[in-house]
């Protein structure tokens, strides 16, 4: 179902302009006053669906729909006959009745999709009739569900198109509007919808509707920073068959052999940025944010020492986990400790390494804490509208992520968040990576801010300027107590470091064709390493901080003109990376349509 904020924003935005053609009076007064009506209480029987939604009431959505669906309808019939149509010939209200017909239209063509997607989602939604135990159930019901979902999509698709197609500027204010926020509103549920229908399409045979699939799962460990997320701490094998889904052969990242040649090849830009040894060892095998790039590497590694072939990778961290355990609860761990959506973070990812100080041991404790969650959510009784709810956000913030061998599941992955895909596409573009250089576990203590703000156009270009601030949340004095292995510095082991500091290497992924004119580190003008990757610019400088320091990475940039919206993919770290994204429009083509677009 679409959030309660796009429901309220949609139906606000379709009532008060009717009221603006009783000034043509008498019959057409009427014809006005009715339909304003009919879209009031399509509007009161939204706020009470998203009301019944928040108190989940889904026994009672059915009739609030009907209600909704009933009153658009017939909102529809006012502005669709004869008498409305003289309205559209009338000088000075042609055009506002033109657009407003088109309002109703959208109306009732909302309401009857959200009418179609709560009765294809209702044997997945309704209380007490699925649990993540019926696998084999849920399946099949998604199964049934994607093509009505798809349907749904296309029909507000189109809805937009032909309220696109009505003037925009009518005289009216508030009828403009209302144009311009349904178009919006209406193209961010269809985005939603689209997601949805894509996710019932694929996740069916994915997890073995239609017959057996393996996929290499990936744990990664964010304490030590990579392109996708972390370094892979942990892997094993999920299996899924007619409903059966297990993991099994969990082991520590040591437990896959690096290759002696490189394993895969993708291509020649990713062997100039990354070298030979990016294919052919799991440690350094996910240091682009492009995760089809690390998860078809971990997937030949694997198929190379098991001589056995998968249908994908599967990468899932901690914080991920954190919201699995929201959903299933406390899970106890074998020696008696209880592990819980507060604490699986700090302790997988600060605790253990203190607790630990052999990395063997600490890696054993990992897999435990995987295989009980694990285990925990096949047997879990939470119903899936709750687990939808919490895999949503893990892939908003690309705490979880596939890749599939099968090129058109792929193709349906790539064009969402779930892919982890860098976009090659034009627009402005502002993506903060760092790896960890240091060989060491304190990127948990790391912060981020990215502040992006772009200039006015004017002759094809316009000016843009980045601001990356990065700060060592490491305790003051905890970088004496903690381990050697997570405070050591890999990269200069025969110097002398401040106990704590960690070297990070701060790269910037720009729109494409955007060029750097200036970069200040701390004030200072310095000097980036430019490189490409899948046509992004990427400028890159080593950065090092102290326990407690921050530091501030600025860069100008001189970007192409584009209609598109400003994207600022975010790493999915420990700590939320705080962003700011502002633009001067001025001399600039307007975004091509307001629609669902994910970032």
């Amino acid at each position: 179902m679409p959030s309660r904020r796009h429901r309220r924003a949609v139906a606000a935005c379709l009532i008060t302009p009717v009221a603006v053609l009783t000034l043509a009076g008498g019959w057409s007064a009427h014809l006005a006053l009715g339909a304003r009506d009919r879209l009031e209480e399509t509007r009161q029987a939204l706020f009470r669906l998203r009301d019944l939604a928040n108190a989940g009431d889904l026994g009672s959505m059915a009739g609030a729909l009907a209600g909704a669906r009933r009153s658009a309808a017939e909102a529809r019939r006012l502005t669709g006959g004869l008498d409305w149509s003289a309205l559209t010939h009338l000088p000075g209200l042609g055009k506002g009745a033109l657009t407003v017909r088109g309002l109703a239209e959208t109306a009732d063509e909302l309401t009857a999709v959200l009418a179609d997607v709560h009765r294809a989602g209702a044997p997945l939604v309704a209380p007490g009739t699925r649990s993540l135990g019926d696998v084999r159930r849920i399946l099949a019901d998604l199964d049934t569900a994607a093509p009505v979902l798809t349907t749904a999509a296309a029909r507000l698709g189109r809805a937009a198109s032909r309220l696109a197609a009505t003037p925009a500027h009518t005289g009216v204010g508030r009828i403009d509007q209302a144009r311009e926020t349904a178009l919006r509103e209406t193209g961010r549920l269809r985005g939603l919808v689209g997601d949805v229908a894509t996710a019932a399409a694929l996740i069916p045979p994915m997890l073995g509707h239609d017959g057996p699939r393996r996929y290499f799962l990936a744990f990664q460990t964010n304490a030590e920073a990579r392109g996708t997320g972390g370094l892979v701490g942990a892997f094993g094998l999920l299996e899924a068959d007619r409903g059966r889904i297990g993991v099994a052969r969990l082991a520590a990242n040591n437990g896959l052999d690096d290759s002696a040649v490189p394993v895969v090849d993708h291509g020649p830009a990713y062997r100039a940025r990354y070298g030979p040894s990016a294919t052919r060892m799991l440690s350094i095998s996910n240091l682009s944010p492009h995760f089809p790039y690390a998860a078809a590497t971990w997937a030949a590694l694997w198929e190379r020492q098991n001589h056995r072939r998968l249908d994908g990778a599967v990468a899932i961290d901690p914080v991920g986990l954190s919201y699995l355990l929201e959903l299933i609860g406390p899970v106890a761990l074998p020696g008696g400790e209880t592990l819980t959506a507060e604490n699986v973070v700090a302790l997988t990812e600060r605790t253990a390494y203190a607790r630990y100080p052999d990395p063997v041991e600490r890696k054993r404790f990992l897999v435990g804490v995987a295989e009980a969650v694990g285990e925990a959510l096949t047997t879990s009784s939470a119903g899936p509208n709750r687990l939808f709810a919490v895999l949503s956000r893990m892939v908003g913030e690309r705490r979880l992520q596939i890749w599939s061998r099968r090129g058109a599941e792929q193709r349906h992955l790539a064009a969402t968040p779930l892919g982890g895909v860098l976009p090659r596409g034009p627009g402005p573009f502002a993506g903060l990576v760092v790896n960890n250089s240091a060989g060491g576990k304190l990127d948990y203590y790391l912060e981020r801010s990215l502040d992006y703000r772009l200039g006015p156009c004017q002759g094809g270009s316009r000016s843009a300027r980045v601001r990356i601030r990065l700060t060592n949340g490491v305790p003051a004095g905890s970088g004496e107590r903690l381990p050697a292995y997570v405070t050591g510095r890999l990269d200069s082991p025969e110097r002398a470091h401040v106990p704590g500091s960690n070297l990070l290497w701060v790269s910037l992924y720009a729109g494409v064709g955007a060029k750097v004119e200036q970069a200040r580190l701390d004030g200072d003008r310095v000097s980036v390493i430019r490189e490409v990757e899948r046509s992004h610019p990427v400028y890159s400088r080593l950065v090092e901080l102290n326990p407690g320091q921050s530091r501030t990475l600025e860069l100008d940039l001189r970007e192409p003109v584009s209609a598109g919206r400003p994207l600022t993919p975010v790493q999915p770290l420990v700590r939320p990376q705080r962003t700011g994204v502002s633009q001067d429009t001025r001399g600039c083509p307007v975004p091509a349509g307001h629609g669902h677009a994910g970032s």
